[in-house]
């Protein structure tokens, strides 16, 4: 196994589902991943369980590794013992901040129902959550004229007026949309402009 690992093999090592918060800023992540059971989300949400659950304030107070079997003392409403009788037996979360950009933080929870993790699979995990987070890092290279280009676009205007408005050549406006999903990992200029918009760079 390697750290580029994508969503397919981690559902094989966490069966039991899985929940990724990447980039939270200050009441929301970036991107957010839920696939536990249905059954189980439903329940903890109906019973707000985010606000008593250990596993959520051990996430947002510490970076590294714990498995769930660690909190269960600091756990008064019996909420991991619930999870449990929802197939989610074992489980780790793993958390992670960079100090150097806003110390913004990521994490996430993987589950399984027949064992706990192994010492490859929870490095395997680290890893696959490490890049993800470092993957969302909002971008500093983007120039002021790329940056210009792709609020036009957000704005849902076409090539020839963004050319017009900028009194430049459509070529140009195309090499600067071009350069901007490529530091953006877009496939499109519109997703480019998606991303530069809630990356808060436009």
């Amino acid at each position: 196994m390697s750290d580029r690992v994508g969503p397919e093999e981690i559902a094989l090592i966490a069966p039991a589902g899985y929940y990724i918060a990447l980039r939270i800023g200050f009441a929301f992540p970036m991107e957010e991943v839920n696939a536990f059971p249905q059954a189980w989300v439903s329940h903890y949400t109906a019973q707000r369980y985010m606000l008593f659950d250990p596993i959520v304030r051990w996430a947002y107070a510490n970076t590294g590794v714990i498995h769930w079997s660690e909190l269960a003392k600091q756990d008064p409403r019996n909420i991991i013992q619930q999870a449990a009788n929802f197939g989610l037996r074992f489980g780790i979360t793993i958390a992670v901040i960079d100090q150097n950009e806003g110390f913004e933080r990521s994490f996430a929870s993987f589950a399984r129902s027949d064992r706990e993790f192994s010492d490859l699979e929870v490095k395997v995990l680290q890893a696959y959550v490490a890049r993800r987070h470092k993957e969302m890092a909002k971008p500093t290279n983007l120039t002021a004229a790329e940056l210009e280009a792709l609020a036009m676009v957000k704005d849902g205007k076409r090539l020839k007026e963004i050319a017009f408005k900028l009194n430049i050549s459509e070529g140009a406006v195309k090499q600067r949309l071009r350069s901007g999903k490529d530091k953006l990992g877009a496939k499109t200029s519109t997703q480019a402009a998606a991303l530069a918009n809630q990356f808060g760079l436009i």
